[in-house]
């Protein structure tokens, strides 16, 4: 058994010490506040806020979560202490800290329910993913490792699809930029843009072709090879008469005959995918 060494003279008077300048200072806090709260004097509300500020700091910087929004919650931890000020009641005999923490907490709280999102979940979801985001800091503070999913439940008494909704939602709370880099490679760096699909006309021109392959079997050899010079080849009807050795008027007949043979096909075939369609329906 390990002997309990018990407290020397000097470690009691110590604490005596601590405990009676902790007394002391909350007495001057109070009478700090309390002649606030009289007078009104702004330099009193400031020497106040002044004194709680690391305090303020300690809980921004614990719910923080990404290193670029510090300044942020501090700011926001600043004027929850501010209200906290004007909103204490000296009078009830309570410790100014005891009402500026859960007032704090509450505004951060508040800052990330309404503003910290990148995509703005409803706030059912956004209330119930910092539980969730909470529990899992708490758990893994005590425990050194992530929670799972099962130890989530228990812990918030959530159903499992709950926690996963919760989860997934709190993927929203950031967004990537498209110009951050993703990958390093020897011609520079490839920002997450650059990955990302875009619209491809390519396949509305092969969707073109095919129907555009169809319509020409009604069409004879050599009227599609007239076509293929006055269309893709952009020959003047002049020239083409010149190849054929028909006139220019020939040439232009050709070719307005063969459009509208062209044209009597597609109606033909549109009319038939119509009544197929009527009829699966």
């Amino acid at each position: 058994m390990t002997a309990i060494t018990p407290p020397t003279v000097e470690d009691r008077s110590a604490s005596r010490a601590d405990g009676a300048y902790r007394e002391r200072r909350d007495r001057g806090d109070r009478q700090l506040l309390a002649r606030y709260h009289r007078t009104g004097d702004r330099r009193d509300r400031d020497a106040i806020v002044e004194r709680f500020m690391p305090l303020a700091r300690r809980l921004a910087g614990r719910y923080n979560r990404r290193p670029d929004s510090l300044d942020d919650l501090t700011q926001v931890a600043a004027l929850a202490l501010v209200k906290a000020v004007d909103r204490f009641d000296p009078t009830r005999g309570i410790a100014f800290s005891s009402y500026a923490v859960p007032t704090i907490v509450g505004e951060i709280k508040r800052h990330f329910r309404d503003h910290a999102w990148a995509v703005r979940p409803p706030r059912a979801l956004a209330e119930r993913a910092l539980r969730v985001e909470g529990m899992v800091r708490q758990f893994t503070g005590e425990n050194h490792r992530a929670p799972t999913v099962a130890e989530l439940c228990e812990r918030t008494e959530l159903t499992e699809e709950e926690v996963l909704d919760a989860l997934h939602a709190a993927r929203a709370a950031s967004a990537s930029s498209l110009d951050a880099p993703v990958s390093k490679q020897d011609d520079g760096a490839t920002s997450l843009g650059e990955r990302l699909g875009s619209d491809d006309d390519g396949y509305d021109i092969a969707e073109q072709r095919v129907l555009l392959e169809g319509l020409l079997r009604g069409v004879s050899p050599r009227d599609r090879e007239i076509l293929h010079m006055r269309y893709f080849e952009d020959m003047t009807q002049a020239e083409i008469g010149e190849v054929f050795g028909v006139s220019q008027m020939q040439v232009s007949r050709l070719v307005r005959n063969s459009i509208e043979r062209m044209q009597i096909v597609a109606e033909a075939q549109a009319d038939r995918e119509l009544v197929a369609m009527s009829a699966s329906g």
